[in-house]
Protein backbone atom coordinates (compact mmCIF):
# COMPACT_ATOMS: atom_id res chain seq x y z
CA UNK A 1 0.00 0.00 0.00
CA UNK A 2 2.91 2.40 0.62
CA UNK A 3 4.66 1.73 -2.62
CA UNK A 4 0.90 2.49 -4.51
CA UNK A 5 0.63 5.29 -2.21
CA UNK A 6 3.85 7.04 -3.44
CA UNK A 7 3.31 5.77 -7.00
CA UNK A 8 0.62 9.18 -6.57
CA UNK A 9 2.83 11.30 -4.89
CA UNK A 10 5.35 11.93 -7.68
CA UNK A 11 5.65 14.53 -9.65
CA UNK A 12 4.54 12.67 -12.89
CA UNK A 13 1.19 11.04 -11.00
CA UNK A 14 0.55 14.78 -10.12
CA UNK A 15 1.05 15.80 -13.65
CA UNK A 16 -1.29 13.03 -14.93
CA UNK A 17 -3.68 13.26 -12.04
CA UNK A 18 -4.20 17.20 -13.66
CA UNK A 19 -4.18 15.83 -17.01
CA UNK A 20 -7.37 13.34 -16.37
CA UNK A 21 -9.28 16.26 -14.14
CA UNK A 22 -8.88 19.00 -17.55
CA UNK A 23 -9.72 16.45 -19.99
CA UNK A 24 -13.05 15.18 -18.08
CA UNK A 25 -13.92 19.27 -17.80
CA UNK A 26 -13.26 19.60 -21.37
CA UNK A 27 -15.58 16.37 -22.00
CA UNK A 28 -18.30 17.76 -19.81
CA UNK A 29 -18.42 20.90 -21.72
CA UNK A 30 -18.40 19.29 -24.60
CA UNK A 31 -21.47 17.55 -23.89
CA UNK A 32 -22.97 20.35 -22.15
CA UNK A 33 -22.46 22.03 -25.50
CA UNK A 34 -24.26 19.75 -27.75
CA UNK A 35 -26.94 19.29 -25.01
CA UNK A 36 -27.55 22.98 -25.62
CA UNK A 37 -27.18 23.21 -29.34
CA UNK A 38 -29.43 20.64 -29.80
CA UNK A 39 -32.16 22.54 -28.03
CA UNK A 40 -32.12 25.16 -30.94
CA UNK A 41 -34.31 25.14 -34.26
CA UNK A 42 -33.88 23.07 -36.94
CA UNK A 43 -32.72 25.81 -39.09
CA UNK A 44 -29.97 27.45 -37.01
CA UNK A 45 -28.22 24.29 -35.98
CA UNK A 46 -28.39 22.36 -38.86
CA UNK A 47 -26.01 23.49 -41.87
CA UNK A 48 -26.40 22.32 -45.48
CA UNK A 49 -23.59 20.55 -46.81
CA UNK A 50 -24.61 19.20 -49.99
CA UNK A 51 -23.35 19.06 -52.85
CA UNK A 52 -26.23 21.19 -54.40
CA UNK A 53 -27.92 22.53 -51.16
CA UNK A 54 -31.04 20.56 -51.53
CA UNK A 55 -31.85 21.56 -48.00
CA UNK A 56 -31.59 25.15 -48.83
CA UNK A 57 -35.24 26.43 -48.45
CA UNK A 58 -35.71 29.12 -51.62
CA UNK A 59 -36.59 32.97 -50.89
CA UNK A 60 -39.62 32.32 -52.55
CA UNK A 61 -40.51 29.27 -49.83
CA UNK A 62 -39.65 31.33 -47.26
CA UNK A 63 -41.77 34.25 -48.43
CA UNK A 64 -44.92 32.14 -48.79
CA UNK A 65 -44.33 30.05 -45.40
CA UNK A 66 -43.60 33.75 -43.39
CA UNK A 67 -47.25 35.24 -44.62
CA UNK A 68 -48.49 32.03 -43.90
CA UNK A 69 -52.04 33.17 -42.60
CA UNK A 70 -53.37 29.35 -41.48
CA UNK A 71 -52.94 26.15 -40.06
CA UNK A 72 -51.32 23.38 -42.27
CA UNK A 73 -51.19 19.95 -42.07
CA UNK A 74 -48.50 17.89 -43.27
CA UNK A 75 -49.19 13.80 -42.69
CA UNK A 76 -46.33 12.00 -43.57
CA UNK A 77 -47.54 8.47 -44.24
CA UNK A 78 -44.65 6.13 -44.45
CA UNK A 79 -42.18 4.35 -41.39
CA UNK A 80 -39.92 7.00 -40.51
CA UNK A 81 -37.16 4.90 -40.16
CA UNK A 82 -37.15 3.33 -43.52
CA UNK A 83 -37.55 6.79 -44.83
CA UNK A 84 -34.53 8.27 -46.74
CA UNK A 85 -32.60 10.66 -44.74
CA UNK A 86 -32.65 13.50 -47.54
CA UNK A 87 -36.67 13.72 -46.94
CA UNK A 88 -36.84 13.12 -43.43
CA UNK A 89 -34.13 15.96 -42.89
CA UNK A 90 -35.81 17.95 -45.20
CA UNK A 91 -38.92 18.03 -43.74
CA UNK A 92 -38.10 18.76 -40.39
CA UNK A 93 -35.92 21.80 -41.77
CA UNK A 94 -39.21 23.12 -43.93
CA UNK A 95 -41.81 22.58 -41.17
CA UNK A 96 -39.69 24.41 -38.68
CA UNK A 97 -39.61 27.71 -40.95
CA UNK A 98 -43.14 28.06 -39.65
CA UNK A 99 -45.40 27.88 -36.69
CA UNK A 100 -48.50 27.36 -38.82
CA UNK A 101 -47.08 24.03 -39.96
CA UNK A 102 -47.55 20.73 -38.07
CA UNK A 103 -45.75 17.10 -39.05
CA UNK A 104 -47.21 13.87 -37.86
CA UNK A 105 -45.76 10.84 -38.75
CA UNK A 106 -47.89 7.82 -39.17
CA UNK A 107 -46.69 4.33 -39.95
CA UNK A 108 -48.98 2.59 -42.61
CA UNK A 109 -48.01 -0.91 -41.34
CA UNK A 110 -49.41 -0.24 -37.56
CA UNK A 111 -52.15 2.33 -39.54
CA UNK A 112 -53.24 0.78 -42.26
CA UNK A 113 -56.76 2.83 -42.50
CA UNK A 114 -54.44 6.16 -42.81
CA UNK A 115 -54.52 5.49 -46.58
CA UNK A 116 -58.48 5.29 -46.82
CA UNK A 117 -58.77 8.05 -44.60
CA UNK A 118 -56.51 10.52 -46.49
CA UNK A 119 -57.13 8.44 -49.69
CA UNK A 120 -52.88 8.29 -50.43
CA UNK A 121 -50.79 5.75 -50.85
CA UNK A 122 -47.42 4.76 -48.46
CA UNK A 123 -44.68 6.97 -48.86
CA UNK A 124 -46.47 9.96 -49.37
CA UNK A 125 -47.20 12.99 -47.52
CA UNK A 126 -50.73 14.55 -47.10
CA UNK A 127 -50.41 18.17 -47.40
CA UNK A 128 -54.23 19.39 -45.47
CA UNK A 129 -56.00 23.03 -44.80
CA UNK A 130 -58.92 22.80 -42.44
CA UNK A 131 -59.80 26.23 -43.27
CA UNK A 132 -59.97 25.77 -46.99
CA UNK A 133 -61.20 22.53 -46.57
CA UNK A 134 -58.53 21.47 -49.27
CA UNK A 135 -55.85 18.36 -49.62
CA UNK A 136 -53.28 17.41 -51.26
CA UNK A 137 -50.99 14.72 -51.49
CA UNK A 138 -47.27 14.50 -52.72
CA UNK A 139 -45.37 10.86 -53.14
CA UNK A 140 -41.68 10.31 -52.42
CA UNK A 141 -41.33 9.88 -55.85
CA UNK A 142 -42.21 13.37 -56.67
CA UNK A 143 -39.51 14.69 -54.22
CA UNK A 144 -36.80 12.72 -55.36
CA UNK A 145 -37.11 11.79 -58.91
CA UNK A 146 -35.96 9.43 -61.06
CA UNK A 147 -35.24 10.13 -64.77
CA UNK A 148 -34.19 6.96 -67.27
CA UNK A 149 -32.76 8.00 -70.87
CA UNK A 150 -30.10 6.71 -73.25
CA UNK A 151 -27.70 7.72 -71.50
CA UNK A 152 -28.83 7.36 -67.49
CA UNK A 153 -30.32 3.82 -66.82
CA UNK A 154 -29.34 3.95 -63.61
CA UNK A 155 -32.77 3.83 -60.70
CA UNK A 156 -30.67 6.23 -58.60
CA UNK A 157 -32.72 9.54 -58.36
CA UNK A 158 -31.45 12.80 -60.40
CA UNK A 159 -33.36 15.10 -58.64
CA UNK A 160 -34.61 16.47 -55.60
CA UNK A 161 -37.58 18.30 -55.05
CA UNK A 162 -38.78 18.55 -51.86
CA UNK A 163 -38.62 22.68 -51.86
CA UNK A 164 -40.75 22.54 -54.95
CA UNK A 165 -43.10 20.05 -54.02
CA UNK A 166 -44.16 21.31 -50.55
CA UNK A 167 -43.97 25.14 -51.50
CA UNK A 168 -46.72 24.34 -54.24
CA UNK A 169 -48.61 22.13 -52.18
CA UNK A 170 -48.63 24.23 -49.05
CA UNK A 171 -50.07 27.48 -51.35
CA UNK A 172 -52.73 25.23 -53.16
CA UNK A 173 -54.20 24.07 -49.76
CA UNK A 174 -54.40 27.85 -48.56
CA UNK A 175 -55.91 29.23 -51.69
CA UNK A 176 -58.83 28.22 -53.89
CA UNK A 177 -57.91 30.87 -56.81
CA UNK A 178 -57.00 28.41 -60.11
CA UNK A 179 -55.89 29.92 -63.56
CA UNK A 180 -56.16 28.63 -67.16
CA UNK A 181 -53.53 29.08 -69.81
CA UNK A 182 -53.49 27.99 -72.82
CA UNK A 183 -50.52 27.31 -75.52
CA UNK A 184 -51.33 27.66 -79.35
CA UNK A 185 -51.02 25.21 -82.04
CA UNK A 186 -50.87 25.13 -86.03
CA UNK A 187 -48.23 27.62 -86.70
CA UNK A 188 -44.91 25.22 -85.87
CA UNK A 189 -45.23 26.16 -82.32
CA UNK A 190 -42.94 23.95 -80.18
CA UNK A 191 -45.12 22.28 -77.44
CA UNK A 192 -44.38 23.38 -73.74
CA UNK A 193 -41.76 21.12 -71.98
CA UNK A 194 -42.38 19.07 -69.04
CA UNK A 195 -40.48 21.81 -66.81
CA UNK A 196 -42.42 24.52 -68.00
CA UNK A 197 -45.99 23.29 -67.17
CA UNK A 198 -44.78 21.31 -64.41
CA UNK A 199 -43.95 24.78 -62.83
CA UNK A 200 -47.03 26.27 -64.18
CA UNK A 201 -49.13 23.85 -62.46
CA UNK A 202 -47.21 24.60 -59.03
CA UNK A 203 -48.86 27.68 -59.34
CA UNK A 204 -51.97 26.53 -60.02
CA UNK A 205 -51.71 27.27 -63.55
CA UNK A 206 -53.50 24.53 -65.51
CA UNK A 207 -52.15 24.41 -69.33
CA UNK A 208 -54.28 23.04 -72.29
CA UNK A 209 -53.41 23.34 -76.07
CA UNK A 210 -55.42 25.68 -78.44
CA UNK A 211 -55.43 25.53 -81.81
CA UNK A 212 -56.17 28.96 -83.32
CA UNK A 213 -57.25 28.01 -86.69
CA UNK A 214 -60.19 25.95 -85.40
CA UNK A 215 -60.71 28.54 -82.82
CA UNK A 216 -62.92 31.64 -83.49
CA UNK A 217 -62.37 33.04 -80.23
CA UNK A 218 -60.08 32.92 -77.49
CA UNK A 219 -62.27 30.71 -74.62
CA UNK A 220 -63.32 32.66 -71.66
CA UNK A 221 -61.80 31.09 -68.85
CA UNK A 222 -58.38 32.03 -70.66
CA UNK A 223 -56.50 33.88 -68.35
CA UNK A 224 -52.99 33.61 -70.31
CA UNK A 225 -52.16 32.64 -74.02
CA UNK A 226 -48.83 31.67 -75.11
CA UNK A 227 -47.46 31.38 -78.43
CA UNK A 228 -43.96 29.33 -78.00
CA UNK A 229 -42.11 29.85 -80.70
CA UNK A 230 -44.85 30.13 -83.90
CA UNK A 231 -42.49 29.58 -87.59
CA UNK A 232 -45.47 30.42 -89.69
CA UNK A 233 -47.64 33.32 -89.76
CA UNK A 234 -50.63 33.90 -88.13
CA UNK A 235 -54.23 34.40 -90.55
CA UNK A 236 -55.92 37.55 -91.24
CA UNK A 237 -59.05 35.92 -88.89
CA UNK A 238 -56.35 34.28 -86.21
CA UNK A 239 -54.86 38.20 -85.62
CA UNK A 240 -58.29 39.53 -85.45
CA UNK A 241 -59.09 36.82 -82.64
CA UNK A 242 -55.53 37.67 -81.05
CA UNK A 243 -56.22 41.34 -81.48
CA UNK A 244 -59.70 41.22 -80.04
CA UNK A 245 -58.58 39.36 -77.02
CA UNK A 246 -55.90 41.85 -75.96
CA UNK A 247 -58.43 45.17 -76.90
CA UNK A 248 -60.66 42.68 -73.78
CA UNK A 249 -57.99 42.95 -71.50
CA UNK A 250 -56.56 39.31 -72.31
CA UNK A 251 -52.82 38.60 -71.39
CA UNK A 252 -50.91 36.88 -74.39
CA UNK A 253 -46.97 36.04 -74.01
CA UNK A 254 -45.29 35.26 -77.69
CA UNK A 255 -41.51 33.92 -77.66
CA UNK A 256 -40.34 34.48 -81.02
CA UNK A 257 -38.24 31.80 -83.08
CA UNK A 258 -36.07 31.41 -86.29
CA UNK A 259 -38.10 31.39 -89.35
CA UNK A 260 -37.34 31.94 -93.07
CA UNK A 261 -41.32 32.35 -93.52
CA UNK A 262 -43.03 35.90 -93.72
CA UNK A 263 -43.91 36.85 -90.15
CA UNK A 264 -46.13 40.15 -91.22
CA UNK A 265 -49.63 39.74 -89.21
CA UNK A 266 -48.08 38.78 -85.74
CA UNK A 267 -45.56 40.98 -85.82
CA UNK A 268 -48.01 43.69 -86.99
CA UNK A 269 -49.57 42.83 -83.92
CA UNK A 270 -46.55 43.68 -82.19
CA UNK A 271 -46.19 46.73 -83.58
CA UNK A 272 -48.86 48.10 -83.04
CA UNK A 273 -48.05 47.57 -79.45
CA UNK A 274 -45.13 49.36 -79.57
CA UNK A 275 -42.61 46.41 -80.24
CA UNK A 276 -41.14 46.63 -83.74
CA UNK A 277 -39.37 43.58 -84.34
CA UNK A 278 -35.92 44.29 -86.20
CA UNK A 279 -34.76 42.09 -89.31
CA UNK A 280 -31.98 39.48 -88.27
CA UNK A 281 -31.01 38.36 -85.73
CA UNK A 282 -29.00 39.90 -82.54
CA UNK A 283 -25.64 39.47 -81.81
CA UNK A 284 -23.58 40.83 -79.05
CA UNK A 285 -19.71 40.65 -78.84
CA UNK A 286 -19.92 42.62 -75.27
CA UNK A 287 -22.59 40.27 -73.57
CA UNK A 288 -22.07 36.58 -74.75
CA UNK A 289 -21.42 33.68 -73.52
CA UNK A 290 -17.93 32.00 -74.19
CA UNK A 291 -17.26 33.87 -77.58
CA UNK A 292 -20.47 33.00 -78.97
CA UNK A 293 -22.24 36.19 -80.32
CA UNK A 294 -25.37 34.21 -80.76
CA UNK A 295 -25.04 33.32 -77.53
CA UNK A 296 -26.68 36.42 -75.62
CA UNK A 297 -26.20 36.72 -71.59
CA UNK A 298 -28.15 40.33 -71.35
CA UNK A 299 -28.49 42.77 -69.22
CA UNK A 300 -31.80 42.35 -66.54
CA UNK A 301 -33.71 45.14 -65.56
CA UNK A 302 -36.37 43.95 -63.81
CA UNK A 303 -37.69 45.08 -60.10
CA UNK A 304 -40.80 44.21 -57.87
CA UNK A 305 -42.08 40.83 -58.73
CA UNK A 306 -40.80 40.46 -62.00
CA UNK A 307 -37.03 40.36 -59.64
CA UNK A 308 -38.24 37.60 -57.27
CA UNK A 309 -36.04 34.60 -56.82
CA UNK A 310 -33.31 36.30 -59.47
CA UNK A 311 -30.45 36.91 -57.86
CA UNK A 312 -27.38 36.19 -60.11
CA UNK A 313 -28.77 37.41 -63.96
CA UNK A 314 -27.73 34.26 -65.44
CA UNK A 315 -29.84 34.19 -68.11
CA UNK A 316 -29.15 32.69 -71.79
CA UNK A 317 -31.08 33.71 -75.06
CA UNK A 318 -29.51 31.51 -77.90
CA UNK A 319 -30.44 32.75 -81.31
CA UNK A 320 -32.92 35.62 -80.22
CA UNK A 321 -35.06 38.08 -82.39
CA UNK A 322 -34.57 41.71 -81.30
CA UNK A 323 -36.66 44.22 -80.78
CA UNK A 324 -37.32 48.41 -80.48
CA UNK A 325 -39.54 50.53 -79.23
CA UNK A 326 -41.84 52.67 -81.68
CA UNK A 327 -44.74 54.31 -81.07
CA UNK A 328 -48.07 52.16 -80.45
CA UNK A 329 -51.44 52.38 -82.04
CA UNK A 330 -52.60 53.98 -78.92
CA UNK A 331 -51.73 56.47 -76.18
CA UNK A 332 -53.49 54.11 -73.55
CA UNK A 333 -50.94 51.54 -74.18
CA UNK A 334 -47.16 51.21 -72.41
CA UNK A 335 -43.98 49.66 -73.20
CA UNK A 336 -41.40 48.82 -70.27
CA UNK A 337 -38.30 46.78 -71.07
CA UNK A 338 -36.37 44.52 -68.99
CA UNK A 339 -34.55 42.50 -70.88
CA UNK A 340 -32.13 43.96 -73.48
CA UNK A 341 -28.20 43.80 -75.14
CA UNK A 342 -25.46 46.30 -73.96
CA UNK A 343 -24.92 49.37 -76.45
CA UNK A 344 -22.88 46.79 -78.97
CA UNK A 345 -25.72 44.56 -79.84
CA UNK A 346 -25.82 44.25 -83.90
CA UNK A 347 -28.78 43.54 -85.57
CA UNK A 348 -27.12 40.77 -88.54
CA UNK A 349 -28.53 40.28 -91.77
CA UNK A 350 -27.13 38.17 -94.98
CA UNK A 351 -26.86 42.52 -96.10
CA UNK A 352 -25.92 44.11 -93.02
CA UNK A 353 -25.22 44.75 -89.23
CA UNK A 354 -27.31 47.22 -87.66
CA UNK A 355 -25.59 48.11 -83.95
CA UNK A 356 -27.47 49.52 -81.41
CA UNK A 357 -29.56 48.51 -78.01
CA UNK A 358 -32.17 45.87 -78.85
CA UNK A 359 -34.86 44.72 -76.76
CA UNK A 360 -35.16 41.06 -76.03
CA UNK A 361 -37.84 41.26 -73.46
CA UNK A 362 -40.49 43.57 -72.85
CA UNK A 363 -43.88 44.01 -72.04
CA UNK A 364 -46.57 46.26 -73.32
CA UNK A 365 -49.49 46.98 -70.61
CA UNK A 366 -53.01 48.64 -71.67
CA UNK A 367 -55.65 49.41 -68.89
CA UNK A 368 -59.01 48.40 -70.53
CA UNK A 369 -62.67 49.17 -70.05
CA UNK A 370 -64.89 45.54 -69.57
CA UNK A 371 -68.32 44.48 -68.86
CA UNK A 372 -68.61 41.80 -66.41
CA UNK A 373 -71.13 39.05 -65.83
CA UNK A 374 -73.31 41.60 -64.69
CA UNK A 375 -73.06 43.75 -67.12
CA UNK A 376 -70.99 46.54 -65.18
CA UNK A 377 -67.98 48.47 -66.45
CA UNK A 378 -64.80 47.99 -65.25
CA UNK A 379 -61.08 48.59 -65.98
CA UNK A 380 -59.10 45.42 -66.59
CA UNK A 381 -55.14 45.72 -67.61
CA UNK A 382 -54.25 43.78 -70.40
CA UNK A 383 -50.55 42.32 -70.90
CA UNK A 384 -48.47 41.89 -74.33
CA UNK A 385 -45.02 40.27 -72.83
CA UNK A 386 -42.68 38.94 -75.76
CA UNK A 387 -39.34 37.58 -76.08
CA UNK A 388 -36.81 37.22 -78.27
CA UNK A 389 -36.48 33.91 -78.36
CA UNK A 390 -38.44 30.67 -77.55
CA UNK A 391 -34.87 28.89 -76.89
CA UNK A 392 -35.19 30.62 -73.28
CA UNK A 393 -37.47 27.89 -72.00
CA UNK A 394 -35.95 25.32 -74.22
CA UNK A 395 -35.41 22.24 -71.96
CA UNK A 396 -32.51 21.29 -73.98
CA UNK A 397 -30.70 25.05 -72.86
CA UNK A 398 -32.33 24.67 -69.25
CA UNK A 399 -31.47 21.27 -68.49
CA UNK A 400 -27.54 21.58 -69.58
CA UNK A 401 -27.03 25.08 -67.16
CA UNK A 402 -28.26 24.38 -64.16
CA UNK A 403 -27.13 28.14 -62.68
CA UNK A 404 -29.46 29.88 -65.28
CA UNK A 405 -32.12 31.75 -64.18
CA UNK A 406 -34.40 31.17 -67.45
CA UNK A 407 -37.28 29.73 -65.99
CA UNK A 408 -37.23 31.80 -63.01
CA UNK A 409 -37.70 34.61 -65.16
CA UNK A 410 -40.14 33.08 -67.60
CA UNK A 411 -42.34 32.26 -64.50
CA UNK A 412 -42.06 35.58 -62.95
CA UNK A 413 -43.62 37.02 -66.22
CA UNK A 414 -46.21 34.55 -66.36
CA UNK A 415 -48.02 35.27 -63.03
CA UNK A 416 -47.18 39.09 -63.82
CA UNK A 417 -50.31 38.69 -66.14
CA UNK A 418 -52.57 37.43 -63.51
CA UNK A 419 -54.09 38.96 -60.38
CA UNK A 420 -53.59 38.11 -56.69
CA UNK A 421 -50.95 35.45 -57.73
CA UNK A 422 -47.11 35.45 -57.17
CA UNK A 423 -44.59 32.94 -58.78
CA UNK A 424 -44.15 30.17 -55.93
CA UNK A 425 -42.52 27.69 -58.64
CA UNK A 426 -39.49 26.40 -57.04
CA UNK A 427 -37.36 23.78 -59.48
CA UNK A 428 -36.20 20.65 -58.45
CA UNK A 429 -31.99 20.42 -57.71
CA UNK A 430 -29.81 18.30 -59.01
CA UNK A 431 -28.95 15.31 -57.38
CA UNK A 432 -25.75 15.32 -60.38
CA UNK A 433 -22.32 16.59 -60.29
CA UNK A 434 -22.99 20.10 -61.57
CA UNK A 435 -19.87 22.12 -63.23
CA UNK A 436 -18.82 25.35 -63.31
CA UNK A 437 -18.94 27.56 -66.44
CA UNK A 438 -17.34 31.67 -67.20
CA UNK A 439 -20.31 33.28 -69.03
CA UNK A 440 -17.86 36.18 -69.82
CA UNK A 441 -14.24 35.07 -71.07
CA UNK A 442 -11.50 37.20 -71.27
CA UNK A 443 -8.82 39.01 -69.56
CA UNK A 444 -9.98 37.91 -65.99
CA UNK A 445 -10.48 33.97 -67.50
CA UNK A 446 -7.42 33.49 -69.30
CA UNK A 447 -5.67 35.31 -65.78
CA UNK A 448 -7.54 32.49 -63.48
CA UNK A 449 -7.00 29.42 -66.03
CA UNK A 450 -3.44 30.37 -67.47
CA UNK A 451 -1.75 32.77 -66.01
CA UNK A 452 -2.01 31.88 -62.29
CA UNK A 453 -1.47 28.14 -62.32
CA UNK A 454 1.17 28.24 -64.74
CA UNK A 455 2.86 31.00 -62.30
CA UNK A 456 2.33 28.26 -58.99
CA UNK A 457 3.75 26.06 -60.82
CA UNK A 458 6.98 27.82 -62.66
CA UNK A 459 7.05 29.07 -58.69
CA UNK A 460 7.29 25.72 -57.25
CA UNK A 461 9.59 24.49 -59.98
CA UNK A 462 12.57 27.42 -58.91
CA UNK A 463 11.96 26.28 -55.32
CA UNK A 464 12.80 23.01 -56.36
CA UNK A 465 15.76 23.64 -58.76
CA UNK A 466 17.34 25.99 -55.91
CA UNK A 467 17.02 23.21 -52.99
CA UNK A 468 18.21 20.77 -55.35
CA UNK A 469 21.86 23.04 -55.95
CA UNK A 470 22.18 22.84 -51.84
Amino acid sequence: MDKIKQLFQTKNSRRGSYSIAVTAVVIGIVILFNLLVAQLPQKIRQIDISDTNIYEISSTSQKLLKNLDKDVSLYVIAEKGNTDDRIRTFITKYASLSSRLRVEWIDPVLHPSALTKYDTEKNSIVVSCKATDRQTSISFDDILVTESSYYNTSSSATKFDGDGQLTSAVDYVTNTKEYKAYYTSGHGETALSSSVTDLMEKSRISVSELNLLTASSIPEDCDLLILNGPTSDLTKDEAKVLTTYLKKGGNVMSLLAYTDKSMTRLYGILEDYGLKVANGYIADAERCYQGNYYYLIPNLSVSGDMASGISSNSVLMINSKGMTQTDPVRDTINVESFMATSENGCAVTEKKQTQGTYMLGAAATESVTVKDSGGKKKKKDSRLTVYGSNMLIDAQVTESFSTLENLTLFMNSVTANLDSTDNISVSPKSLQVTYNSIAHPGIFSILIIFVIPFMVIAGGFVVWFRRRRR
